[in-house]
C-alpha cells in the first residue's frame, strides 16, 4: 500500500465513517493538533531524565491517539471499532501529579518556561495541550465531543506543568519566576 492516496489532492479528508470533509474542517484541527501534541509528548518520552516515566508517557500517547481516532470519526457512526477513552484515564494523570507534587516545593509565583531545554519541552507541549483544549471546545459547539476528551485535555495540561517542575527539580535547575516591573 503507498502512503500517498491522491484523495486529499482537493483539500478534502476522510473521516472515519466515510464522510469527507474539507482539511480545514474544525474536526480535522482539532485531531490534527492532538496529533501535534502526541509529537511534543514522544519528545518529551525520549528524554534520558524521563527514563521511569516512559511508560506513563506512552500510555499518555496511546490515549491521544485513542483522542484522535474519536475525533476523526464522523459523528452518529458509533458502529466505527476504535478504544474507548474512560475515566480512570484521568485517574492516572491524577495519581502521577500528586505523586510528583509531593516533593516540589509550594507554588508562590509565576513560572516561566525556560531554565532547561527539558523544561521547555514541557511547557511547548503544556501549551499546545492547552490549544488542543480550546480547538475541541470549539469543536464542541458545533458537534457533539465526548466530554471526558476535554476533561482528559485539561488535567494532561496540569500534568505537563507539574512535570516540567519535576524536571526543573531533578535536573537541579532554578525554575524561572515571573517578577512583574513594580
Amino acid at each position: 500500500m503507498k502512503i500517498y492516496t491522491k484523495t486529499g489532492d482537493q483539500g478534502t479528508t476522510s473521516l472515519l465513517g466515510g464522510r469527507r470533509v474539507m482539511k480545514s474542517d474544525l474536526r480535522i484541527e482539532s485531531y490534527g493538533t492532538v496529533d501535534e501534541l502526541n509529537s511534543y509528548i514522544g519528545l518529551l518520552r525520549d528524554q534520558e531524565v524521563n527514563k521511569d516515566r516512559e511508560a506513563v508517557l506512552k500510555e499518555i500517547q496511546d490515549r491521544l491517539f485513542t483522542i484522535g481516532a474519536t475525533l476523526a470519526t464522523e459523528p452518529g457512526k458509533e458502529n466505527v471499532k476504535r478504544p474507548d477513552l474512560l475515566e480512570e484515564d484521568l485517574f492516572l494523570l491524577e495519581k502521577e501529579i500528586d505523586t510528583m507534587e509531593e516533593g516540589l516545593p509550594m507554588l508562590k509565583n509565576f513560572i516561566l518556561p525556560g531554565g532547561h531545554q527539558i523544561v521547555s519541552f514541557c511547557h511547548i507541549a503544556r501549551t499546545v495541550c492547552r490549544r488542543t483544549e480550546r480547538c475541541v471546545i470549539s469543536l464542541m459547539e458545533v458537534e457533539h465531543v465526548d466530554e471526558l476528551i476535554v476533561k482528559y485535555l485539561n488535567r494532561l495540561s496540569d500534568y505537563l506543568f507539574v512535570l516540567g517542575r519535576k524536571i526543573t527539580q531533578e535536573l537541579g535547575v532554578d525554575e524561572v519566576t515571573w517578577k512583574p516591573r513594580n
